[in-house]
């Protein structure tokens, strides 16, 4: 048997004790780290606000679409508030589908706005579902209304698949909103 040049490291085995003592001083550095994470109220973003100087931008949920569903219930899938008009008043655009089983039921894209009672009440249709179109990316800012309309070239493309698109926008002007594409319509 060959000896080792090396000092016996017998010093080096360890030892509950030793253990106990590692994760006690473990616990205290992980303790000392999340005492010491700044607050996240101070370095949040401030939340998006959906009340204007007149209340609470209308709940889709709780309105009627003019969408027939044959039976079914109808499906709120995209939502977005934003003064619209500019009175100072929230409005809700919302994309909304029958709650099909399977495929993409075409969307209707609807503007709402708080009536005098409790129930929010449609006061424009964007995109009419017997355009069977479907809508991706959705958003409202600075009182425009952005849309990805997803369609189909011919009744042989399978519905779960549009194989069209066609950017738009929407903005009041003159007491109607108004409708710009935003590029030809192209195949996806």
């Amino acid at each position: 048997m060959q000896t080792s040049e090396l000092p016996d490291l017998a010093h080096t085995d360890t030892k509950p004790l030793h253990w106990l003592a590692t994760a006690t001083v473990m616990a205290a550095v992980v303790a000392a780290a999340g005492m010491l994470q700044p607050d996240p109220r101070a370095s949040a973003s401030p939340p998006h606000r959906t009340t204007g100087q007149h209340g609470t931008a209308p709940d889709p949920e709780q309105a009627t679409f003019p969408l027939e569903c044959g039976g079914l219930e109808n499906t709120v899938a995209k939502q977005a508030p934003g003064d619209l008009d500019g009175d100072g008043r929230p409005e809700t655009v919302a994309v909304v589908h029958c709650a099909a089983g399977s495929g993409t039921p075409p969307s209707g894209v609807y503007v709402l706005t708080q009536g005098s009672g409790a129930t929010p009440r449609v006061v424009a249709t964007l995109v009419d579902p017997a355009q069977k179109l479907s809508v991706g990316d959705f958003a409202v800012r600075d009182g425009i209304i952005s849309a990805t309309l997803l369609g189909y070239s011919s009744a042989a493309v399978p519905r779960c698949c549009p194989d069209q698109q066609e950017e738009v926008t929407w903005q009041w002007q003159s007491g109607a909103f108004v409708r710009t594409n935003q590029a030809a319509p192209s195949s996806a």
